[in-house]
């Protein structure tokens, strides 16, 4: 793990980073294939604080006119001066060949439709896309030069197969684009026959067909723009084979083609990085568990193994596995790790309320940096004015903010969709209202709680307990510990109860929540959500 002090400069140094590899590249030009692969080794490694996933939702829906200082306000200017290193810039978020920047391989998605009932302003009409490309330029474009200028890393991203096509919301029949409808053979499914699992208009990759093109809408990006890297993000969505569709593990010959395919990716990539003189970086979104990565078809260690990957970025809807067994993998194969924090999309309001909250973020973020994890990426989260931005890259500014801990912020989300009975490779504890805990009268129930930070070395803290049920039980016949210590009641409201804890109660790393319930009691509560609540003193 890199020291603090390396994460307060790193912004500094990938300025510094980003001028001279410039300036080298226009100095010499072209580079031999294995200076080029040291190159990337060395640049993969470089610090990453944070790194904002940016949907590219901005050019359709939010743009007022089609310039380059318009786009940039909306997610981009405020960043400078913050903790984020690297922006993943997808263009556009949906359909499998439609895309924001100029492309000749792939579709321009230039539609302008309204939102049936809704009128002037609604869904696509204030789409500027084809207005920035009669002018010479392109959302990627002008996000990549504004990155340089300010010292922030740049990589486009592919949502490798995006569904939202299939949601059937009233966008969806415009995101369903023209490769879809002229070869339905290469569907998953049908609107009338749909898979077991994920959505009918996902795009089947065992056709070369598909193959073919998604590497050539990576091949265009790479020769046309001056990206530090590309994502492959294969959490948008999960699903890419006929099998794992019917609800059966992938292949072998699918695993074998999905590689096939990032070969061909990696080897253009190096390729294009020595005739430039300087390499594009490869990361992979994907499931932070390599038992459903395989399932779904990608064979991540052997990703790994053939040094295919240069940054490995870890779950999306859901969460399997403690961050550490993504970070001991990783780097394993010596390639740096980066734990997603995504929004909640828990149901239960009062669980989805303090989900977003910045106390959670910040919750999260240290855990991660625990781990043993090379920086934070940031998912689904666009408000560029936030503190976050300024707060989740640095340990050492968030061991002084107040938090609160989960056992999960996004719990398993719609893990079922993508794949049936998918929870059995779950490996940590959860308590959320979607996955609840009945106490039965006498028997230990005990829950996990990772905490990310050595409570007594910031200010000892007020630290509070709160566990919130279903059918509220007397907090007289109900006994709770944390760790060794016994709780106190400390008050109750709204189905919860507080109990008040001692900083130095609190382990960093794995705690032990143990609740009793009397071995007389009739009554039948159930643990909905656990809650830490971490809340610095003000000077």
């Amino acid at each position: 793990m890199m020291s603090i002090q390396s994460h307060l400069t790193a912004g500094a140094l990938l300025a510094a980073w980003l001028l001279c590899a410039g300036v080298a590249a226009a100095q010499s030009g072209t580079k031999p294939l294995d200076e080029i692969r040291k190159l990337r080794k060395e640049a993969a490694h470089r610090p990453r604080r944070i790194i904002f996933d940016n949907d590219g939702n901005e050019p359709v829906y939010y743009c007022d006119e089609a310039t380059a200082e318009n786009l940039l306000a909306k997610r981009t200017t405020a960043l400078v001066g913050s903790q984020v290193d690297t922006i993943v810039y997808c263009t556009w978020s949906s359909g499998f060949s439609y895309f924001t920047h100029n492309t000749k391989v792939g579709v321009v998605f230039d539609c302008t439709s309204e939102e049936p009932g809704k009128g002037p302003g609604s869904g696509f009409s204030k789409n500027k896309t084809r207005a920035f490309i009669e002018q010479g330029t392109d959302p990627l474009e002008i996000v990549v030069e504004f990155g340089h200028q300010h010292g922030i890393e740049v990589f486009w991203s592919m949502r490798m197969n995006d569904i939202h096509d299939a949601w059937g919301g009233w966008y969806s029949p415009f995101l369903f684009p023209p490769i879809k409808k002229e070869h339905p053979d290469w569907l998953i499914g049908t609107k009338d026959k749909r898979p077991e699992n994920g959505g009918w208009t996902a795009i089947d990759y065992a056709r070369p067909e598909v193959r073919d093109l998604a590497f050539r809408f990576f091949e265009e990006v790479c020769h046309n723009y001056d990206v530090d890297g590309v994502e492959m993000d294969f959490f948008r969505h999960l699903n890419y084979f006929r099998t794992p569709a019917s609800g059966k593990p992938a292949t072998r010959e699918e695993l074998d083609m999905m590689t096939d395919l990032f070969r061909r990716i990696r080897a253009m990539a190096d390729a294009r990085g020595a005739e430039r003189g300087r390499p594009i970086l490869i990361s992979a979104r994907v499931p932070d568990s390599l038992e459903l990565c395989n399932a779904l078809g990608f064979d991540l260690e052997q990703w790994l193994e053939e040094d295919l990957i240069d940054l490995l970025v870890v779950s999306g809807y859901f969460r399997l596995n403690r961050w550490e067994t993504s970070v001991e993998l990783g780097h394993k194969y010596g390639v740096p790790v980066y734990p997603c924090l995504s929004e909640s999309r828990i149901r239960d309001g009062a669980a989805h309320k303090v989900r977003g909250l910045n106390e959670c973020y910040r919750g999260r973020a240290a855990n991660v940096w625990d781990s043993g994890a090379d920086g934070v990426y940031l998912f689904n989260f666009f408000n560029p004015n936030s503190p976050l931005w300024r707060e989740l890259g640095d340990p050492k500014t968030l061991a002084g903010l107040d938090k609160v801990y989960t056992t999960s912020a996004r719990g398993l989300g719609n893990l079922d969709l993508w794949y049936t009975g998918g929870d059995r490779f779950l490996n940590f504890d959860l308590v959320n209202p979607e996955r609840t805990r009945a106490l039965a009268p006498g028997k230990p129930e005990t829950i996990e709680l990772r905490v990310g930070e050595t409570l007594t070395a910031s200010g000892a803290p007020d630290v509070t307990l709160e566990l919130r049920f279903k059918d509220l039980p007397d907090a007289a016949e109900l006994s709770v510990r944390f760790n060794e210590a016994d709780l106190a009641l400390g008050g109750a409201s709204d189905g919860a109860l507080e109990f008040a804890v001692e900083p130095g109660v609190v382990k960093r790393g794995v705690n032990v929540v143990q609740c009793v319930l009397e071995a007389d009691s009739q009554a039948k509560p159930i643990l909905q959500d656990l809650l830490l609540w971490v809340r610095h003193k003000q000077s």
